[in-house]
């Protein structure tokens, strides 16, 4: 009896999350802030070790990727400030808060925004495209994977309701005040699934990026990747706050996961096609190399 009452404890124990990793008197160190930090570190020294078996200039994709994580978080934070700009001009010391708010909108802007911002300063220092995209697709997969572990913490794109053994069951307040979590209620890990997808991937893309064929290739299994396991996992989120298309089939995340796979197979046909051609023009390719190694990302 007392061995059964243990191993529920554990269990309640294993399945209660905590939007505070650390705390300090007044002073609070969330769970999100600190694995997407750490998935920053990670995805930075990921890609700086991956660059020159890419091909490309370790010290360009180490400052491509800085430029990008700061236009990301700009951009992030000028669209939730514009959003909430008449409640801060009567409460502007709420700034200090923004920080902590977590919502898919935000991490669309500053995904769309950071990518934007690393193809502008890619042309600008005539980066290789297809080599730093094989670079950055394993990094970034890493990145993602560890980021859902904080927003498991931390109740970000919390899961349905469910009564499954493994079910993670919010009861802290600021996991509804950051993030909107339900309090009290047994919900899917659907973060954790999210993390073991994109953890997978990263191995995966790792490993391929040593046997790939052609530039480009592990940059079009990535968008497929990505993808799919966006697609797969949105059916145990909750669809509060990501949008709603075709009367409920699909949320917004859901649309946007469709693009990407659509892309990754685009970009893997037009490699192969270019590797094709190539062959059965191998002088019209050895120009259209030197073109690509000059080419803007």
């Amino acid at each position: 009896m007392h061995q059964r009452q243990r191993l529920e404890a554990a269990c309640r124990i294993l399945t209660l999350v905590y939007p505070v990793l650390l705390h300090f008197g007044s002073i609070v160190i969330p769970a999100y802030g600190a694995l997407a930090a750490l998935g920053v570190l990670a995805a930075l020294f990921l890609a700086v070790r991956l660059a020159p078996r890419a091909g490309a200039n370790p010290n360009q994709v180490w400052n491509l990727c800085i430029v990008a994580l700061f236009a990301a978080v700009v951009g992030s934070r000028v669209l939730l400030v514009a959003v909430n700009w008449s409640a801060l001009r009567m409460h502007p010391r709420w700034l200090l808060g923004l920080a902590m708010i977590h919502h898919p909108l935000l991490a669309g802007t500053g995904a769309l925004v950071g990518g934007v911002a690393a193809i502008l300063y890619g042309r600008w220092q005539r980066m290789p495209f297809w080599k730093t995209a094989d670079a950055l697709a394993a990094p970034l997969a890493l990145g993602m994977g560890c980021e859902q572990v904080g927003a498991l913490l931390a109740g970000s794109g919390y899961g349905t309701e469910t009564s499954l053994p493994w079910a993670v069951t919010y009861d802290h307040p600021l996991a509804a005040r950051w993030s909107g979590a339900p309090l009290g209620v047994a919900v899917h890990p659907v973060q954790a699934y999210a993390a073991i997808a994109f953890l997978t991937l990263a191995l995966f893309l790792c490993f391929w990026l040593s046997h790939r064929q052609r530039q480009g290739d592990v940059a079009g299994l990535a968008l497929l990747g990505f993808g799919v396991a966006v697609f797969v996992t949105e059916f145990w989120r909750d669809t509060e706050g990501r949008g709603s298309l075709l009367d409920g089939a699909l949320d917004g995340p859901q649309a946007v996961a469709a693009v990407l796979v659509l892309a990754g197979a685009a970009v893997l046909w037009d490699r192969k096609r270019r590797d094709a051609e190539s062959s059965a023009h191998p002088i019209a390719a050895q120009e259209s190399a030197m073109n690509d190694g000059g080419s803007n990302a």
